[in-house]
C-alpha cells in the first residue's frame, strides 16, 4: 500500500519509505491511500479473540500487503507482551488501562511496534539510523525503552526542561547505550519544531539517515488502533454494550491517539461517539466549536503530556474528513478542563469508587461523565499509571494511596545523563552533525 502526504505536494511512497522518513518532504504527514474495512460479522464474534489475535487482524488491514504474514505476526505478538484490560469505574463508565507495558504508558504499544517494524525494514542496512523524538512526557520513555539496545539505531529524545515529571524524565535519561536525552530550554512545541526542521534540512539528511518516532510516524500511531478494537471486544465479552455501539473518551494532546481511534471507526469499529478531552491547551476544542483552527503556544498544566499548542496529528483528522468541520464536529465532541477540575475529579473518583486516575485519565473520565446518556456505555483511556505523576497525585489524594510500581522504582535508581540544549536549530543541527 502506498502513503501520501497530507500536504499533497510530494509523490506517494511505500510503507517502508514512510516509516523510515517519518515526515513527508513537503512537511506533511503520511496517510495510507485507503482504509480497509472489516465485514460487520467480524464484530459479532470479536469477543472470542484475544488481544493479540485482534491486533493481528487489524495489523493485516494496515500492513499485510507490505510485510509477510509470519513476520507481521511475530512483530504484533512481540509488541503486545502485556494486556490492556477494561476495568469498571462507575455505572456504565469503564477505564481502558493502557499502562501495563514496560514504561507504564499507552505509548508502549506504538513505540514497541515501530521499533520492531523499523528493525524489520532495516535488516541488512549498514548506515546508522537516527531516531528523533520530541516528548512532553511518556513518548520519550516509551520510544527510548522500545529501541534500547537495538543495533544500528540511535535515539535522540528532546524534552522541555522542567516540564516533565521526575519519573517520566528518569525513564529516558538514565538508560545510556544508544539513547541520548536532550534537555531543551523551551516547550514541547519547541522540541517538536526542532525535530520537524531537522527532517526538512537537506544538508542534514544528506549526511544522516533520520526518522521520527513521534506519532507523526505512521508506524507509531496506526498500531494504537489495536486497543480500541480490544476495548470493544472486552466490553462485549462482559455483556455491557447496549445497541453494540460504544462511546470513547480520549485525553488529547498531540491527537495521535484519537486519530488512531478514528481510523478504527473508519475500519468499521462500532463507535457511536468520540470525545476529545483537553486540558487548558484547547485549540482543537475551539475548532470544534467555531470551525477555526488557531494554534498558539502551549501552557503548562498538571496533565503535562497534553500540553500541546500545535497538535501535529490534527492535519490527519482534517485530511481524513476532507476538512469538513461539520463532519469532524459530529464525529468528535470536545471538552476542556482546568487544573482545579482535574484535581477535583481525581479526588472524587477515588473517594467514590476507589479507582485512582492519573491527570490525563481524569480528563477523559470527566468528558465521559458529562456526555453519557441513560443506557449508554463508555470507556475512557487511562493513558499512564498515576504513579508517573507522583508529586501531583500525592498532593491530591495523599501519599499512601499512590504506591510506586517496582518498574518505576527501578528507573528512579538510575543516574541522569542528559545534554543541555538551547531552543536553537543551529545548535541542534551542530549536535546531529557530530554523528556524521
Amino acid at each position: 500500500m502506498n502513503y501520501y502526504s497530507t500536504n499533497k505536494n510530494t509523490p506517494d511512497v511505500t510503507l517502508k519509505e514512510a516509516v523510515i522518513k517519518g515526515l513527508a518532504a513537503d512537511n506533511g504527514l503520511f496517510m495510507p491511500e485507503r482504509i480497509e474495512r472489516f465485514e460487520p460479522a467480524f464484530f459479532d464474534t470479536i469477543h472470542n479473540l484475544t488481544f493479540q489475535e485482534i491486533a493481528f487482524e487489524v495489523a493485516k488491514k494496515f500492513f499485510g500487503e507490505d510485510i509477510d504474514t509470519e513476520s507481521l505476526k511475530e512483530i504484533v505478538y512481540d509488541t503486545l507482551s502485556f494486556d490492556c484490560p477494561v476495568v469498571k469505574v462507575a455505572d456504565n463508565i469503564y477505564s481502558l488501562e493502557l499502562f501495563h507495558g514496560p514504561t507504564l504508558a499507552f505509548k508502549d504499544v506504538g513505540a514497541r511496534f515501530m521499533a520492531r517494524l523499523l528493525n524489520h525494514f532495516l535488516s541488512g542496512n549498514k548506515k546508522l539510523v537516527h531516531v528523533l523524538v520530541a516528548t512532553s512526557g511518556d513518548t520519550g520513555s516509551a520510544v527510548a525503552n522500545g529501541f534500547l539496545g537495538v543495533e544500528g539505531i540511535h535515539v535522540h529524545v528532546l524534552y522541555p526542561k522542567g516540564k516533565v515529571s521526575k519519573i517520566q524524565e528518569s525513564q529516558f535519561t538514565t538508560l545510556g547505550q544508544n539513547i541520548t536525552a536532550l534537555e531543551v530550554e523551551g516547550t514541547f512545541d519547541d522540541c517538536q519544531h526542532l525535530v520537524k526542521t531537522a527532517f526538512l534540512n537537506e544538508e542534514l539528511n544528506n549526511k544522516l539517515l533520520l526518522t521520527s518516532a513521534n506519532s507523526i510516524n505512521v508506524a507509531r500511531f496506526l498500531p494504537q488502533a489495536f486497543y480500541y478494537f480490544n476495548a470493544y471486544a472486552r466490553l462485549k465479552e462482559k455483556g455491557i454494550l447496549q445497541g453494540n455501539e460504544l462511546v470513547v473518551s480520549v485525553p488529547s494532546g498531540n491527537f495521535g491517539n484519537l486519530t488512531a481511534g478514528l481510523f478504527a471507526r473508519e475500519m468499521g469499529l462500532p463507535v457511536a461517539q468520540f470525545l476529545a478531552a483537553n486540558n487548558e491547551n484547547d485549540v482543537v476544542h475551539m475548532y470544534l466549536q467555531s470551525g477555526k483552527y488557531n494554534p498558539r503556544p502551549s501552557v503548562e498544566t498538571i496533565a503535562n503530556a497534553m500540553d500541546v499548542g500545535t497538535p501535529s496529528n490534527f492535519a490527519r483528522i482534517l485530511d481524513l474528513y476532507n476538512h469538513s468541520h461539520q463532519t469532524i464536529s459530529s464525529v468528535i465532541k470536545g471538552y476542556r478542563y482546568s487544573d482545579s477540575q482535574i484535581r477535583e475529579t481525581i479526588r472524587k473518583v477515588i473517594n467514590k469508587s476507589g479507582y485512582l486516575c492519573d491527570p490525563h485519565g481524569a480528563c477523559g473520565y470527566m468528558a465521559l461523565e458529562e456526555y453519557l446518556k441513560q443506557g449508554q456505555a463508555g470507556v475512557f483511556l487511562e493513558t499512564a499509571h498515576p504513579a508517573k505523576f507522583t508529586e501531583t497525585v500525592e498532593q491530591i489524594v495523599g501519599k499512601e494511596k499512590v504506591p510506586l510500581p517496582e518498574k518505576l522504582a527501578e528507573f528512579m535508581k538510575g543516574k541522569k545523563k542528559s545534554v543541555s540544549m538551547e531552543n536553537d536549530f543551529n545548535r541542534f543541527s551542530a549536535y546531529l552533525f557530530s554523528f556524521a
